[in-house]
């Protein structure tokens, strides 16, 4: 592992400190009461785009930087540091433009990234389903060719993140339940205001509505949006989760509420505390610190590996897993500081409302594959346990599905 930046990283590093200081009333800050507009967060990603720390990755010809991964991380350390909150379409950078620049046609590329990248439209993914969640490659949203050679869709999603807001998404059809179901599913690029697309936001336990239900009532859809080959979705689609799985699984950030928050939190609360409360409280706090850092240090070496031009194996599913769990710790921590006033939901000085941070993070047990999804990966992967029975991999789907009907 390797705790310092190259000179190159350094460089890079000064440079957008330099900048988010310079912008920084136009960035904003992190765990603010309220919901801002909509157009606020785009024009956040503006301003971010216009110092190249959007897209960095990417393509010169796109809209990108043409940068390292290693220079997406410097610029992700450096607005956690800054308490900047990151680019609103974070979904469309990390997912839906990766997928969009393998599978799609030159048209597509031209026609949507550099938009993506500037937030002139977001985007949203359209994978899950009531009936498949986990099981991705059992999902039933219909896509049916016409005689003109275009699409109907027709379906449900579900837990579709930012899908009230978004003008385009990506959607896995199938269309073909005659084949196994890893084989008959085919990838399109949807636009959300089309006639037949529904939204309809879920209130979570924190307040907010970011995930939703979408519903396709018999939806047009030209076939120069399709993505990959009929039958070829599964493949698109891993494409799409791959890319999902890494920006979610570390590189020295930090899930949820942070070390630094927290330490700040129990510094303020703990003197308010019982001599033999606050003994329980520092043990605590020592064993959760210890174990964040541990999630950190193991990001740290995929970064290391990243800046060495390697690329990380396993290790971003178990960051994920682990930091999920620590994050949900910490945020424990902090409610039961609160004691009584955790009733009211009552926000700190900085605008960190404790509360809604501890009801959010279960939903980050689902984000990226759930828990038990990774632990699948890593135990047949990394430790090369046999694989879980699958009776229906090689049998029509459907097949399969006659016996839930």
């Amino acid at each position: 592992m390797d705790f310092d930046d190259t000179e190159d990283e350094a460089a890079w590093r000064d440079q957008v400190r330099r900048f988010v200081q310079a912008r920084r009333d136009e960035l904003g800050h992190r765990g603010r009461r309220g919901d801002e507009p909509v157009e606020v967060h785009r024009a956040r990603q503006r301003v971010l785009h216009e110092g190249g720390l959007v897209g960095v990755t990417w393509p010169v010809e796109y809209g990108g930087r043409g940068g390292t991964p290693m220079q997406q991380a410097v610029v992700e350390a450096e607005l956690a540091r800054a308490d900047v909150p990151g680019p609103i379409n974070l979904i469309g950078i990390g997912m839906c433009g990766p997928t969009v620049m393998v599978h799609g046609s030159a048209e597509q590329k031209d026609r949507y990234l550099r938009r993506l990248l500037t937030a002139d439209d977001l985007w949203c993914q359209l994978f899950s389903e009531p009936a498949s969640g986990s099981d991705l490659a059992a999902l039933r949203t219909r896509a049916v060719r016409e005689a003109d050679g275009s699409w109907r869709i027709t379906g449900q999603k579900v837990w579709t993140t930012l899908a009230h807001v978004a003008d385009y998404g990506i959607v896995l059809t199938r269309t073909d339940p005659d084949v196994p179901k890893h084989r008959g599913l085919t990838m399109f690029v949807i636009d959300m205001k089309a006639p037949g697309v529904t939204v309809r936001p879920l209130r979570q336990m924190n307040g907010d509505a970011e995930f939703n239900e979408v519903f396709f009532d018999d939806v047009a859809v030209p076939d120069a949006e399709r993505l990959g080959e009929p039958g070829e979705g599964w493949k698109v689609a891993l494409t799409t989760l791959m890319s999902e799985r890494l920006s979610l699984g570390g590189g020295g950030g930090e899930i949820g509420i942070g070390l630094n928050r927290l330490t700040a939190h129990v510094a303020q609360r703990i003197g308010e505390l019982s001599p033999e409360r606050q003994a329980l409280v520092r043990a605590r706090f020592g064993r959760a610190y210890v174990e964040a850092l541990g999630v950190r240090y193991t990001g740290y070496r995929q970064l290391s590996l990243v800046s060495k031009g390697q690329f990380p194996g396993p290790e971003a599913s178990a960051g994920k897993l682990a930091g999920t769990r620590v994050a949900k710790d910490l945020a424990d921590l902090a409610v039961r500081l609160l004691g009584p006033e955790a009733l009211y939901d009552l926000a700190d000085s900085d605008g960190t409302s404790w509360p809604a941070l501890m009801a959010s993070l279960p939903g980050m047990g689902i984000a990226g594959g759930t828990n038990e999804v990774l632990r699948n990966i890593i135990g047949e992967r990394v430790l090369g346990l046999p694989p879980e029975p699958r009776s229906d991999k090689d049998v029509p789907f459907r097949q399969s599905m006659e016996g839930v009907r």
